[in-house]
C-alpha cells in the first residue's frame, strides 16, 4: 500500500515538473514563465520530496527532506519575485526612466 502512494505522488510531482517546462517553453513573456515555473516547480517539488518520504518511513532522513521542502517553499516564491521585480525595473528604465 505504502508503495501506491509512493508512485501516485511521484508521477503526480513528475507531471507538475513536465506542466511547468511546457509553461516555460510556450509563455509569452517573462511573468507568465515566472508564474509558470514557480507555481509548478514547488508544487512538483512537494509531491516529490512526499513521496520519497512515504517510500523512507519516518526517521532522520525524512526530516532533512521535511527541512527541504519548508525550504523551497520559503525560496521560490522570493526567488521568483526578484526576477519578475528585476525584469520589471529594467523595463522601467528603457522605456522612460523610471517605474
Amino acid at each position: 500500500m505504502i508503495t501506491v502512494f509512493f508512485y501516485i505522488f511521484l508521477v503526480l510531482g513528475l507531471f507538475f515538473f513536465a506542466v511547468g517546462t511546457l509553461g516555460i517553453l510556450k509563455f509569452p513573456d517573462v511573468y507568465t514563465r515566472a508564474h509558470s515555473s514557480a507555481k509548478c516547480d514547488t508544487m512538483g517539488a512537494f509531491l516529490t520530496l512526499t513521496s520519497f518520504c512515504i517510500y523512507n518511513g519516518l526517521n532522520a532522513v525524512t526530516f532533512k527532506i521535511i527541512l527541504v521542502i519548508i525550504f523551497i517553499f520559503i525560496t521560490t516564491p522570493t526567488a521568483t519575485h526578484i526576477i519578475a521585480r528585476g525584469n520589471y525595473e529594467k523595463e522601467g528604465d528603457s522605456e522612460d526612466g523610471k517605474f
